[in-house]
């Protein structure tokens, strides 16, 4: 049986797919949420196309709240939720609620600042030209910042990576409860360093593929 250290190769491979599952499962669902948030963040803050100052001043703070909470301390936050929603606390699936959590308010708030680098003259082209307000949004504003919101879900993939990593110490699975569990518990140097060592390419390979994303949407 190939081994890496202590750890059999294929349990390596099990918590490899363990973390590309944590990750793009909980960046499918915040990336939803997150876009949603950024977008109604952008259009309702005052001269926005549906100001709304009520929305705003609610919406605003409160993703300034949960966005300040360090992962560590949400995850633990809230256990109870997650226990409501999948029936346990451990395992890859409960560590997806505390990551929809944490990532939906960054996306949104990477969001908001890539749909803010649009041009202002280009909102009041359009609406010169008579386009509603949804029409502002779907055809003038997110095209254009196209390339910039690529680049935010690349960031917020990545930091997912390091979260899933953190996810590791409540029995989540995947890199992060291995370098726990036999790297730093049972001292085992070799599995710190290939788990390290795995962490980083995957995170040049979504860097790569967002930059490359990127440059293609800004050619266009």
């Amino acid at each position: 049986m190939t081994m890496i250290g202590i750890v059999p190769l294929h349990q390596f491979l099990d918590a490899i797919v363990q973390t590309l599952y944590m990750v793009f499962a909980s960046l499918a669902i915040g990336a939803v949420l997150g876009i949603i948030l950024g977008v109604v963040l952008v259009v309702t803050r005052p001269g926005g196309v549906l100001s709304n100052r009520l929305v705003f001043g609610v919406l605003n703070p409160i993703i300034n709240i949960v966005r300040s909470v360090p992962f560590i301390i949400l995850m633990v936050a809230v256990l109870p939720f997650t226990r409501l929603l999948v029936g346990t606390t451990v395992g890859t699936n409960a560590a997806i609620v505390p990551l929809v959590i944490y990532v939906g308010p960054y996306i949104a708030r990477l969001v908001e600042n890539s749909l803010l680098e649009v041009p202002q003259g280009i909102i009041e082209a359009a609406q010169s030209m008579g386009a509603t307000s949804w029409q502002i949004i779907r055809r003038f504003l997110i095209p254009e910042a196209r390339a910039s919101l690529i680049l935010s879900l690349t960031t917020a993939t990545i930091g997912l990576i390091g979260a899933t990593a953190m996810a590791g110490t409540i029995g989540a699975g995947g890199l992060g409860d291995l370098a726990i569990t036999y790297g730093y518990q049972r001292f085992d140097t070799v599995v710190m360093v290939v788990t390290v060592v795995v962490l980083v390419v995957i995170v040049q390979l979504i860097q790569g593929l967002g930059n490359v994303l990127a440059r293609r949407f800004r050619a266009q």
